[in-house]
């Protein structure tokens, strides 16, 4: 009798991340970008590995190499600057009691579910960041367990990373329904770049998934230029808030790619068509090797203006900075 042979399929958003883009030759050659200039800015990726999907990659701008999602994530020579005041650990998150696990605020308590993303954004806070030594496992969902029933403040998990969604569906389901069986909390945030680079990440056996759950959901996504809301994340986010997922965006200011109020109204505008508040507009956290995105905290406060004077008020992003060590996020 012959053996059955049984064929594993992976979903199709790990089929796509499995041909990202490492290499900025093979980024410069499939943008049609000067030789040159990919040349140059090659010995960045050293300092942090370039990562990109090709999907994301497809939105840019072929020859341009002022493309806003373009230099969201190509290596930059600008890196090797060294500016005071720019450190690997903005935020002094490394060196926390519980490996995975961060708890900044009272009522929340942050978890580093997966190391890698899906693309490597050069701002990155966490670009620096020892995520060989905060693996999450069943030790580590165990702690987050106790953590919680030992203090009685806290009623919400915040799911970030790297990225949290890049841990498959059957991962995450664990730890949702570990969650659910603490009475005290109250709700599910997931904090995702996927969504934007990778909308098909957004599966709908995940979202009846989360629907069903006693928590509240809201997932947080993170676009910074209008051009990263297209009609497929549309169309993939529209699914979700179907089963009632709430949806916010933040996105993180940074200099030559969204340091205009028309690029910053364009955006709310196109997220809120996509079913997405506003939620968040962080000033840049000062993480070594990327000074070059960085402008003033006066520029910062004349482009909110402008929004408030263009915008209705659920469409302007709160204007913010995380300091770390202070119970919340800091208005500007």
């Amino acid at each position: 009798m012959s053996s059955l042979n049984i064929i594993s399929v992976r979903p199709q958003w790990q089929q796509e991340l499995a041909q990202s883009i490492s290499d900025p030759t093979e980024l410069g050659a499939f943008l049609r970008l000067p030789e040159s200039w990919t040349a140059q800015n090659q010995t960045a990726r050293e300092l942090f590995p370039l990562r990109i999907t090709r999907y994301f990659a497809s939105l840019m701008k072929p020859g341009d190499i002022h493309d806003p999602l373009l230099l969201q994530v190509m290596p930059n020579q600008a890196e090797f600057e060294q500016k005071e005041g720019f450190v690997a650990d903005p935020l002094e998150e490394q060196s926390g009691d519980h490996a995975g696990i961060l708890h900044k605020y009272k009522s929340r308590v942050l978890v580093i579910l997966r190391g890698g993303c899906a693309i490597n954004c050069r701002y990155c806070f966490r670009r620096h960041f020892p995520y060989q030594d905060h693996h999450f496992g069943r030790t580590q969902l165990q702690q987050l367990v106790e953590l919680i029933q030992s203090d009685e403040a806290i009623n919400e998990v915040i799911l970030s990373g790297g990225d949290p969604l890049m841990a498959n569906d059957d991962q995450l389901f664990k730890v949702i329904t570990a969650l659910e069986a603490l009475p005290q909390l109250k709700r599910l945030r997931i904090h995702s770049r996927l969504p934007v680079v990778l909308p098909s990440r957004l599966t709908e056996e995940l979202a009846r998934r989360l629907q069903v759950s006693r928590l509240q959901t809201i997932l947080v996504i993170h676009a910074n230029h209008p051009h990263e809301v297209t009609n497929t994340l549309k169309g993939a986010l529209a699914r979700w808030a179907q089963h009632d997922i709430t949806l916010l965006n933040q996105s993180v200011l940074l200099a030559g790619v969204n340091d205009s109020a028309d690029t910053l109204a364009d955006l709310s505008e196109a997220l809120f068509d996509a079913k997405v508040i506003p939620y968040y507009l962080h000033q840049l956290d000062k993480v070594a090797g990327a000074s070059h995105f960085a402008i003033s905290d006066e520029r910062a406060r004349e482009l909110e203006q402008q929004l408030r004077a263009r915008l209705p008020g659920f469409l302007v992003p709160k204007l913010v900075r995380e300091i770390a060590g202070e119970a919340s996020k800091t208005p500007l």
